[in-house]
């Protein structure tokens, strides 16, 4: 009888979360990419929507601005904290962000920039093995 061989072939990013636990979960890792994608790229574009809908409907614009930020104020803090927990540092890093300006620039260049740590750490597996 001839079997066909299966390969147990792994993506790097097999462990990776489900976009609920990415935004709304403070618990594991997630790389650069995932910073860039869910924690900068996406809520510039959500926030752009959020206010042109708002505009549409006639919203003043300071309401526009209280509610994206009200919208983008817990996704944001979880991946930022999960790109922290990367860095093997604690989740309440993303504090830095009260830091006006330097908290916003020191926070892109650490999490965005800078790669986590090589190998699992205390938060968990590393995500990017094999990059």
């Amino acid at each position: 009888m001839i079997t066909t061989p299966t390969f147990a072939a792994r993506s790097p990013f097999d462990d990776a979360m489900s976009v609920p636990q990415i935004l709304f979960g403070f618990r594991g890792r997630v790389p650069r990419k995932v910073f860039w994608l869910y924690g900068v790229l996406g809520p510039l574009l959500v926030s752009a929507m959020l206010e042109m809908l708002l505009g549409i409907v006639g919203a003043p614009a300071r309401h526009a601005e209280v509610l994206t930020t009200l919208v983008l104020v817990w996704p944001c803090t979880a991946v930022s904290i999960k790109r922290w927990h990367d860095r093997d540092k604690s989740g309440w890093w993303v504090l830095v962000y009260l830091i006006p300006l330097i908290g916003l620039l020191w926070t892109l260049i650490a999490n965005g920039l800078v790669r986590g740590t090589v190998g699992p750490n205390r938060f968990g597996a590393d995500l990017t093995r094999g990059f």
